[in-house]
């Protein structure tokens, strides 16, 4: 059995001790976990797992010579991460040239960047997600000044990848997080 999503939990608490840090890794786990019930649902734990600790090393290791390459070298020599998580943690970063081959990492570079976007729209909007609509969130994306931070191209690409448009992507990531909304305090 591989690591469970409580496990993968308690590595990231452990890693990562900034509350905004965590609440972004948990939300790209709630993304994951959603695509993963419509696109592998037996492997669901798995996609959280790789969720939950695709920035695990991020706090402490921010450089492009650092993340996600110590969080992985970790994870290979003092856990039982399969290598389809560890390499989709390592696909989620455009610079580590790893490709994103399997489902499980092409969503997860597909949802990262827009679950830190939509979370951004919701600290600004007076009912937080319970209210989000995809057309707010594209018509956010297309102002730069907004979470600039957010790199749009990698939506973009992310979308393109996993082959899915792109209301309904913004819409499956809304609905995931909106279910978690009380974990992640939108």
């Amino acid at each position: 059995m591989s690591m469970t999503p409580d496990e993968a939990r308690a590595l990231m608490n452990e890693w990562t001790a900034s509350e905004a840090l965590r609440i972004h890794m948990e939300s790209v786990a709630a993304c994951m976990a959603a695509y993963a019930d419509k696109l592998e649902p037996d492997q669901k734990e798995r996609w959280v797992v790789a969720g939950l600790l695709h920035d695990m090393d991020y706090e402490k290791h921010p450089t492009q010579e650092e993340h996600p390459f110590i969080g992985v070298e970790h994870l290979r020599t003092n856990t039982d991460v399969d290598d389809e998580i560890i390499t989709a943690i390592l696909g989620h970063a455009e610079y580590s040239g790893t490709p994103r081959e399997s489902t499980m990492a092409k969503a997860l570079f597909a949802v990262d960047e827009l679950a830190g976007f939509i979370g951004a729209c919701c600290k600004v909007r007076p009912n937080g997600i319970a209210d989000l609509a995809p057309k707010s969130v594209k018509k956010k994306l297309k102002t730069v000044a907004f979470a600039a931070a957010v790199n749009r191209q990698d939506i973009a690409t992310g979308i393109e990848e996993l082959g899915v448009d792109q209301t309904e992507h913004i819409q499956v990531c809304i609905d995931a997080m909106r279910g978690e909304k009380e974990r992640l305090g939108l």
